[in-house]
């Protein structure tokens, strides 16, 4: 039987820095403790729970976590997120503040959001507002572990169980240099498009998840080449300099666009339509400050969303 009252933080701060860091020696110097003093925080962590949190993995001697530990370790970054916006949270309150809110964004979503939390500040100045950006994985961690009380993303995930609000039309496309030769036209031939060279973010990014479909539907089963790149703005400078093209938020690129420095491809099934949405967590309903920042994003009904060539009568 689990003993609840034998747990302490210092047992979950140790079993997530093992787990960070995969052995014991490392962990302890990260928490500027000794090897015992985390062997023991384990052990007395083991014994609450009446089961094993770590096992020895048989390559590199590595530490990994067993099921038991792995919900922990779960429960623990939960905890840690709840327990930061908590500090956050009477922070505000001693500069005069009536509470904070962390708003999480997707990284596409750090072309609209500065502007967003502009308005958001002109609306609620008694409200401390920060912004965390990050990829779509990244996000959904925040969300789950309780390091925000509301995001802005694109699909909204399965998991962990949120709710989850229409924020307005989320146009994405191909842009490639305007000389190219497929920006000629209002067409193009999928079977050229395919073998293009494709400038993407990382997988587990929603752009790249979208932008697989859209090639699948184009030539399923064909490995059109892709290269890895760690920012929009570093796959829209490659895009430029003429190494490839690339299937992008349009609301990433209005800028390039509307200068006529980044060409928009034109054709069947193009933009690719999906939409914005405000996310909140089920298992860790907003408060007061964070609700009442959700219903101002709602009521603003899109209007700091980008406008201009490409976008017309796409945005709110």
């Amino acid at each position: 039987m689990i003993r609840l009252d034998a747990l302490t933080l210092k047992q979950l701060r140790a079993l997530q820095a093992v787990a960070a860091q995969g052995s014991l020696t490392s962990a302890a110097e990260v928490l500027g403790l000794t090897t015992p003093a985390i062997h023991s925080q384990i052990k007395n962590l083991e014994q609450a729970v009446g089961a094993p949190m770590l096992i020895r993995a048989s390559d590199h001697g590595r530490m990994q976590l067993t099921e038991e530990g792995a919900e922990m370790l779960r429960a623990a970054n939960r905890i840690q997120g709840i327990l930061s916006q908590a500090a956050l949270q009477i922070q505000a309150r001693f500069h005069g503040r009536v509470g904070h809110v962390t708003l999480s964004v997707v990284s596409t979503a750090k072309y609209v959001a500065p502007r967003l939390a502009r308005m958001l500040n002109d609306r609620c100045p008694e409200i401390d507002i920060a912004l965390r950006v990050g990829n779509r994985e990244a996000v959904i961690a925040d969300l789950d572990q309780g390091r925000c009380q509301i995001a802005v993303m694109g699909r909204p995930p399965r998991a962990p169980a949120v709710d989850a609000l229409p924020l307005g039309p989320h146009p994405h496309g191909v842009v490639l240099p305007p000389d190219h030769p497929l920006a000629q036209g209002d067409g193009f031939d999928p079977s050229l498009l395919v073998r293009e060279t494709f400038l993407s973010r990382e997988p587990g990014s929603g752009t790249r998840t979208l932008m697989q479909r859209f090639l699948d539907r184009l030539e399923e089963g064909h490995a059109t080449r892709i290269i890895e790149m760690d920012s929009n703005e570093t796959i829209k400078q490659a895009v430029l300099a003429g190494l490839g093209l690339a299937f992008l938020s349009l609301h990433t690129v209005h800028e390039e666009l509307a200068q006529g420095r980044l060409a928009l491809l034109r054709g069947p099934h193009l933009p690719v339509m999906r939409h914005w949405y405000l996310v909140t967590p089920r298992h860790a309903p907003p408060g007061p400050p964070a609700q009442r920042i959700a219903r101002e994003i709602v009521d603003l009904n899109g209007v700091y969303l980008p406008k201009g060539p490409g976008l017309t009568g796409l945005s709110g």
